[in-house]
């Protein structure tokens, strides 16, 4: 298997995601030993964002970073894991809200479209939106 980065990159649809990690320095976090979930927003969910707004974190790490760290939970959250809790712990400090109805799960706003894609030093769970911590959302 391959690890967190190593994978996402093969899946060819988280173009935008990397280019975030490797300009916030998250990269090295995601090549480590360590078991870790991330919750990978795809190119379309940054697609949706405001106009501009990509460009706007790019051009501030600082905020970005808080941004990617929020998709990030230490230890190995699958889909199981993910059924039976309501909130969950970032990486970024915030906590994320965990919801469960009509069969499907969501992340914040964000639904999870794909579950379980396991690395080798954790799991990727594709999501359809760009989770924002709530002391960024209103700032944007």
């Amino acid at each position: 298997m391959a690890n967190l980065i190593e994978t996402a990159t093969r899946a060819g649809h988280f173009k935008t995601l990397l280019s975030a990690i490797e300009a916030t320095g998250v990269r090295n976090l995601l090549e480590s030993e360590g078991s870790l979930t991330v919750f990978a927003p795809t190119d379309e969910a940054f697609a949706k964002l405001p106009d501009g707004t990509l460009d706007e974190l790019l051009h501030d790490l600082p905020k970005l970073k808080r941004i990617v760290m929020y998709h990030i939970l230490s230890g190995d959250a699958r889909s199981d894991d993910l059924a039976q809790i309501e909130e969950a712990p970032t990486e970024e400090g915030s906590i994320l809200a965990i919801d469960h109805s009509n069969g499907s799960t969501k992340v914040n706003d964000a639904t999870v479209t794909q579950m379980d894609i396991l690395t080798d030093n954790g799991v990727i769970h594709v999501i359809d939106g760009v989770l924002m911590p709530a002391i960024l959302a209103g700032h944007s």
